[in-house]
């Protein structure tokens, strides 16, 4: 703790030389999350319902529904998980209280992941997020409020974490399926060892973190705490130990509202509208000027839940595509783990070429806004699901096409989300409040709960093919519905870049 925020903030070069320990942390748990994400589907479909009367149809929609609550869930968690961190807990023991969850989770799931599934799951939800908001949040303080410098230094953050993302979301269900160390793992014991890798990661994340709090100043200390940006407001011990009781009062009641998803409905219904509510009660308390840095937040927010909603459909029907839809004429590798992983895999390679892109841009002055990138990343989302409708001319009468072409698209795809989502963590903390930051990164992740929901809805739409359907007949089904989601992103990327210069007017001297 003997540095300063200004000796950290005023570093030489393009990068913190604490964002090199944050992101190994990050990386770690995101091999633990799209590990987790990428058997989920497919895990529910095969193995929770193997003994099932249901049709396939209806074990593909129930599955899309219940990964989809599981999904929103973890995103919703994000918003309270940065509420808690910025009145009581602060950054530095959500983080650790949220990672001690997510092993427990994990464990759970490797001890016997068919009956312990839900309950496991659970943890691992509540556990992210107190995790994920906060450390996106503390590399935000390693920059000073205008530093150029900034997205660039968040698009190396999200390559780094994507390394996570692309070994676990490989490994994991490859192993899972039986595709990966088959001859050394016995057959009945293949889920267990891929649930379990997600907690020993979780392990190695945890102490990364705690040797690297010693290089973080004051950042993300917990409010009152003497050397903490706040030392007047104490925080007493009995709301602490309030936060950490509660945690557990919750999991039973996620895990009744992901396996009955009825009751996800009536979460959704209700959650957004009140968080809204407390938006505004805290805009009330801010300047005029702070309030419309606020309402420009509020709008990049409402875009990002519809695209996440087509973005996010790689965990649900496209899971389901993978398995049943491509064959494997890349390198012969597993179709399901190219779709966990194929977009992490470009992120690692593209996201320094357009962090560097765009400080090259700032310094011709030519870079563009915030908001045309946003509106740029939905114009290659769109362009991307345009692709994946085109693997049906690839398709043979078995209803069985080209993963070539499938990766292609998450290439394309994965431009749009450069342009978006790392971009979205760096606004979130430029336009917010100081003693908001934590609630509006909390906010960012809540938009993508609402879109892992409308996804899963979308994908179980999609998964209603009629009685006596073929396998042919599903990818017509399928990609149909992608060039819809194609065209939607169009859309919407179109009227982000026609309302550009209104959005720049409310966000004033904030690039």
């Amino acid at each position: 703790m003997s540095l300063t925020l200004d000796e950290i903030q005023n570093f030489k070069g393009k990068y913190p030389r604490q964002i090199w320990s944050l992101f190994f942390s990050e990386m770690w748990e995101r091999f633990c999350f799209y590990g987790m994400r990428g058997m989920l589907t497919f895990f529910i479909v095969n193995v929770l319902f193997e003994n099932s009367h249901l049709k396939i149809a209806e074990k593909n929609e129930i599955a899309n529904l219940q990964y989809a609550a599981i999904q929103a869930f973890v995103y919703a968690f994000t918003f309270l998980g940065g509420i808690f961190a910025d009145k009581i807990l602060g950054f530095r023991k959500s983080l650790f209280w949220g990672g001690i969850l997510m092993i427990a989770g994990s464990i759970i799931l490797s001890i016997n992941p068919h009956e312990y599934f839900f309950l496991g799951i659970s943890f691992t939800v509540v556990g992210t997020g107190f995790f994920k908001p906060n450390i996106s949040t503390m590399v935000g303080y390693l920059y000073k409020p205008n530093d150029e410098r900034r997205d660039a230094g968040f698009s190396l953050f999200y390559a780094g974490i994507n390394l996570g993302a692309l070994i676990g979301g490989y490994v994991c269900i490859t192993i899972g399926k039986g595709e990966m160390l088959s001859n050394y793992i016995p057959e009945h014991l293949r889920w267990n060892i891929a649930f379990s890798l997600a907690a020993f990661v979780m392990v190695i994340s945890l102490i990364n973190f705690v040797f690297t709090q010693r290089r973080l100043g004051t950042i993300g200390l917990q409010p009152g705490h003497p050397m903490s940006d706040n030392p007047e407001a104490k925080i007493s011990k009995w709301k602490e130990y309030a936060v950490y009781i509660g945690t557990f009062a919750l999991i039973p009641i996620i895990q009744i509202m992901v396996h009955k998803t009825e009751y996800t409905d009536y979460f959704m219904y209700i959650i957004g509208p009140l968080t809204l509510v407390y938006l505004f009660y805290e805009m009330t308390k801010v300047t005029p000027s702070e309030r419309k840095k606020l309402l420009a937040a509020l709008i990049f927010i409402l875009f990002s839940i519809l695209f996440w909603g087509i973005y996010e459909q790689s965990g649900g029907s496209l899971s389901i595509f993978a398995a049943n839809n491509l064959n494997k004429d890349l390198f012969g590798l597993d179709s399901n783990g190219v779709n966990n992983s194929g977009g992490a895999f470009f992120i690692i390679f593209l996201a320094p070429i357009f962090g560097l892109l765009w400080l090259w841009l700032g310094k011709k002055k030519i870079e563009p806004n915030t908001i045309i990138k946003f509106g740029l990343g939905f114009l290659f989302l769109g362009l991307g699901y345009y692709v994946l409708f085109a693997t049906k001319f690839f398709a043979n009468l078995q209803g069985i096409t080209s993963l070539n072409i499938f990766t292609i698209a998450l290439l394309v795809i994965t431009f749009g989300e450069l342009c978006l989502s790392p971009i979205g963590l760096s606004i979130m903390t430029k336009l917010s409040t100081k003693n908001l930051q934590g609630m509006m990164m909390g906010m960012w992740f809540l938009a993508s709960a609402y879109g892992q929901y409308v996804a899963g809805q979308i994908g179980a739409g999609m998964a209603k093919v009629k009685d006596g359907s073929t396998n042919y007949d599903a990818l017509v089904t399928y990609t149909d519905g992608y060039k819809q989601l194609g065209l939607y992103a169009v859309i919407a990327g179109v009227v982000l870049i026609l309302i550009s210069p209104y959005v720049k007017k409310l966000m004033q001297d904030v690039k």
